[in-house]
C-alpha cells in the first residue's frame, strides 16, 4: 500500500506538520483545527510506504490515520520525551 501525501508546516507553531492524501488535499481537516495549525504551508509531497523511513512518525501509522480520519497531525515532541528519544539512541548517555 502506498499513498502519494502532500505535507504541510504550521506558521504558528515550531515542529507541527499536517499529512494529508494529495487527492483530497486538505478538504477532510476540521476547520477547528486548520484555525490552531494556522494557514497551512507546504513543505513537500511525498510517497508513502509502510516501510519509509520518517523522522517522527511511523509510516504506517500516518497511511492508516489518512485512510480513518482524513489527515494526520504531527505534533512536536514535549522537551522531555525529545530528551529520552536522544538517551536512547546515544550510548553514552545510558
Amino acid at each position: 500500500m502506498k499513498k502519494i501525501c502532500s505535507v504541510y508546516r504550521s506558521p504558528k507553531e515550531e515542529g507541527m506538520y499536517l499529512y494529508v492524501d494529495k487527492k483530497i488535499d486538505l478538504e477532510s481537516v476540521p476547520e477547528a483545527l486548520l484555525k490552531r495549525f494556522g494557514k497551512p504551508e507546504l513543505a513537500m509531497t511525498l510517497v508513502l510506504t509502510p516501510e519509509k523511513k520518517l523522522a517522527r512518525a511511523d509510516a504506517g501509522r500516518v497511511i492508516e490515520m489518512i485512510e480513518e480520519q482524513g489527515f494526520y497531525l504531527q505534533i512536536p515532541p514535549r522537551p522531555d520525551e525529545l530528551m529520552q528519544d536522544l538517551r536512547h539512541k546515544n550510548s553514552k548517555l545510558q
